[in-house]
Order: C-alpha cells, then structure tokens, then sequence
C-alpha cells in the first residue's frame, strides 16, 4: 500500500487507487446527508427518511452527471472509446446534469412519503452547494475545470497557497483557478442562504429557489472563464442552463412570495 503516489490519488494498494476527486465528491455527499438530517430533524421528521433518500438520490445523481458528459463529449472522446463511459474517476461528471435527475427522483421520493417537496428542498439544497463546493477541489485534484491562461503573478497576487499556485501550471502555461473561484463562491452563497435568507422569510421553498438562482449566477460568470466547457454550437451549455437556473428560481420566489400561504417550521 503506498500513500499519496501522485498529485490525483490519496491510496495506491496493488492496482487499486482511491483517487482525490473520488474523496473530494463523498466528503462533499456526507457534509450534505448530515446536515440535510439535522434540519430535517429540527423539522419534526424521522432520521431515517434522509437515510434511505440518500443513497438513491446520490447513484441518480451521479448517473445523470456521467451521461450529461458523454453527451455533450461523445464526438470528443467516447465515440471511438465507448468503454471509458464507465470511468468516472478520471473526472467527467457535469454536475448540472445530476441536478436534473436528482430532482426527479426527489420528486418521486418525497411524493411517495407524502413530504412537501419544498420543506425537503429547504432542509436539502443549501448542503448541495457545500457538496458541491468539496467536488471541485476534486477537479483541482485532476487538474481540470480549470479557466485560461494567467501570468504567475497574477495568481501570486491572489494571495493563493503555493500548492494551488504551482498545481495551476498546466500544458505549459498558468491558468485560472476556477475551481477555487466556484467552490468559494458556492460556500458564500450557503451562507448567505442560511444566514440571511432563511431569516428573511421562512416561507417553504424560498431557500430551494434561493439556491438556483444564486447557483446560476456563481456558475454562469466562472462558466465564461472555464476553457472546457460543454457546448452547444457556440454556447456554454452551462451558462445557458444557469440562466434557466436564475429565471425559474426568481419565478419560483415570487410564485412562493405571493401565492402560497403557508410557513415553514422554525428551525
């Protein structure tokens, strides 16, 4: 067994590898099911509700990542090698795309045992955004998801570790550290959401929508740094899915403000 072999894998025992993305995406997942559990505690439901919720919403989750990535780059890498669809540790998950199926199966999952669809997205979508935050430092750790070319001293000038700054020379040139900028930015947006926005209104769903349209507007701007992007023709499919992410959030914030009467429990 050898610890830390490369910069991308925290175990090697034979041929196995437990990789950093894979660790960085599980942390991200267990931060979110523990807080998720404590709010929904201090709501009055039973634990095990989120327990069997998780693991379902998790495999769907990522199942709907994969497939939105090998959508978008099937021409680029899985036409000629379809076996590699399979290899999500080489990185290759398109979070937007697990957020689609996720909803889904939450939608089915929370219908079934007769929960208000957003109480559970209140208690849930906040600790998405940590899970989230945790997930790009795994693509850190694969060094990719990263943005365009930068001087060094543009990145010394951003006060940065010295193992972020000297990880960010890829392909011969210093690039943005755009995981950083959205994994702080999503970290920002929790706080704000359960800081401030919970206070402002305690209305059910106002912190579900919250999360979409501050989500939006942190992915859209980095989305336009990023030299990876996922396209379509000539649009970032991200940006473009960000702007429906903002417009259905502020839709649904002014459906939830002005239509619906009831009030979410104090938590």
């Amino acid at each position: 067994m050898k610890l830390f072999p490369d910069f991308h894998t925290l175990v090697s025992i034979g041929g196995f590898n437990i990789r950093y993305y894979a660790v960085c995406i599980l942390l991200g997942a267990l931060f979110a099911y523990q807080l998720g559990r404590y709010r929904f505690k201090k709501l009055g439901y039973a634990p095990n509700i989120l327990s069997d919720y998780f693991f379902g919403v998790m495999v769907t989750g990522i199942i709907g990542a994969r497939i939105w990535y090998v959508i978008f780059m099937w021409k680029e890498l899985y036409a000629s090698h379809p076996e590699d669809i399979i290899a999500i540790w080489h990185g290759g998950l398109a979070i937007q795309g697990g957020l689609f199926t996720g909803l889904i199966y939450s939608v089915c999952y929370f219908k079934k045992h007769q929960i208000d669809f957003f109480v559970a997205g209140d208690a849930i979508m906040p600790g998405v955004l940590i899970a989230q935050a945790c997930g790009r430092w795994g693509n850190f750790f694969n060094q990719e998801a990263f943005g365009g070319e930068v001087s060094l001293s543009f990145l010394k000038g951003l006060h940065l570790p010295s193992f972020i700054v000297d990880h960010m020379y890829i392909e011969g040139a210093y690039h943005h550290p755009t995981f950083l900028y959205e994994s702080v930015g999503n970290v920002i947006l929790f706080l704000l959401i359960i800081l401030v926005v919970k206070r402002i209104s305690k209305k059910n769903g106002i912190q579900f929508f919250s999360y979409f349209v501050g989500y939006g507007i942190v992915r859209f701007f980095v989305e336009g740094m990023r030299t990876d992007s996922l396209m379509l023709g000539s649009l970032r499919m991200a940006q473009i899915i960000s702007l429906i992410f903002i417009v259905c959030g502020i839709a649904g914030i002014l459906y939830i403000h002005f239509k619906r009467e009831d009030k979410q429990v104090d938590e």
